[in-house]
């Protein structure tokens, strides 16, 4: 944690005891200190009044006016305060219909979600408090509900994503009577909105753990019900010779375990570069898959369009899947060919995941090693060069502005990727040449 946070953290605590009043550090902040992981932002809890937190913090931003939720930034940082609250009548799987203010720190942290974020810690002593067992769940690996499973995800139907995000990104098991409520409530996920789930699926995929999170997205049944298109991979199986691993769920599994904390174009790009094998699956000489990158590509965009990620993510993996299946003609390419390839945007994350996808079917990283090898001997200005000729070039020369002129000056860039046009001279000589004279 950076010493700006520490010291903001302070000064707001030392603020409100100043002013008579209780205050905690709690949630996920005093659970990543106890488990030696870096915190970025901290939450306080007090029982403050929304009135009294303004009138304490007049700079503050009132993110949360109804909860009683006030921000605190400066240089950079930031520490977010709650006033101590219970919460009742839930709408639509996540708002509460009525808040209510209170004085008791524990009716505050029974409206919380797991145990393992109901730890409060005194700013001024570092005591733990923990009065709903939060400690012995952190210590035994478990996330459990607080209270009744079934009612804390009525609240929020999201709490069930969140609760396979902490397990997977800590290692930790969902406790059976909280993993059951799940399986329960999972046809319930698609009430609230895409964006949020789409969010909680990017943490699950970059944050670490990836593929244990998808394997209890699959038993708590969240998987059939927001991803079905990946759900489908399971039992479908794959030519034994490339894929000794198993079917397609389990090899996409093995890219998901091989990320680490990826970027979330590559991470998507593993996910879903397989996801056009079930509806193309054939049986011939052997099993085949014609066709599954495109189709693939086509899927990608669908699925990631109905989670509203941003247009460039969905072009950026549509691409991905679109073209991974290209490294296999790589050794054949030739020199522009070649260069067109891998000087296209992203392709640094296709490289990576053909890296990821040999090494899930148990291959040997020969091929990539050659494609990455030449792509890294290609200096900056073989790849990209400027261009010898332009459409005004052309013009001077008398061709007129269409589709042919188009047509002239990528074969021009084609012979300069070749290395066989050196200088507008050169270029100029070319089109004379091969092209038909233009028109004077």
């Amino acid at each position: 944690m950076s010493d700006l946070l520490n010291r903001l953290s302070a000064e707001v605590a030392t603020r409100l005891r100043g002013a008579g009043r209780q205050v905690y550090y709690v949630g996920g902040s005093v659970r990543d200190e106890l488990l030696g992981v870096e915190v970025h932002d901290r939450d306080l809890t007090t029982d403050a009044t929304p009135a009294e937190l303004k009138m304490l913090f007049p700079g503050a931003l009132e993110v949360g006016a109804h909860f009683g939720v006030m921000l605190i930034r400066r240089d950079g940082v930031e520490v977010q305060v709650a006033t101590f609250r219970t919460e009742s009548s839930y709408r639509n799987g996540r708002h509460p219909e009525e808040v209510r203010f209170e004085t008791d720190v524990v009716a505050d942290l029974r409206r919380r979600d797991f145990t393992i974020n109901a730890l409060l810690r005194d700013p001024f002593t570092g005591a733990i408090l923990d009065p709903l067992g939060g400690m012995a769940d952190l210590r035994a690996g478990i996330i459990r509900a607080i209270g009744n499973p079934a009612e804390r995800f009525q609240e929020d139907h999201l709490r069930m994503l969140r609760a396979v995000r902490f397990a997977a990104r800590l290692g930790f098991e969902i406790e059976a009577g909280t993993m059951d409520a799940i399986r329960t409530l999972a046809p319930q996920i698609n009430r609230i909105s895409a964006e949020r789930i789409r969010d909680e699926l990017v943490r699950i995929l970059t944050e670490g753990g990836a593929r244990r999170g998808f394997e209890l997205l699959d038993s708590s049944g969240l998987l059939l019900e927001i991803l079905p298109e990946v759900s489908a991979m399971k039992g479908v199986q794959q030519p034994p010779q490339f894929h000794p691993e198993g079917d397609v769920w389990i090899h996409t599994l093995g890219l998901l375990e091989r990320m680490g904390t990826p970027p979330i174009e590559l991470a998507l790009g593993c996910l879903l570069h397989d996801v056009g094998k079930p509806p193309t699956q054939t049986f011939e000489d052997r099993i085949r898959f014609n066709g599954h990158d495109h189709v693939g590509a086509g899927m990608t965009r669908r699925i990631l369009s109905r989670l509203r990620f941003p247009s460039d993510v969905i072009e950026a993996v549509e691409s991905m899947v679109d073209q991974h299946m290209k490294f296999k003609d790589a050794g054949r390419m030739g020199v522009s060919a070649f260069k067109r390839f891998v000087r296209q945007p992203g392709f640094d994350e296709l490289l990576q995941l053909h890296r990821l996808d040999i090494l899930a079917s148990g291959g040997g990283l020969r091929s990539y090693d050659a494609v990455k090898d030449r792509y890294e001997a290609l200096p900056e200005e073989q790849l990209r060069p400027p261009p010898l000729i332009t459409g005004r070039d052309l013009i001077e020369l008398g061709y007129q502005p269409g589709p042919a002129m188009g047509t002239i000056l990528r074969s021009v860039e084609e012979q300069q990727l070749e290395g066989q046009l050196q200088s507008k001279e050169e270029a100029i000589a070319y089109v004379r040449r091969v092209w038909a004279p233009a028109a004077t």
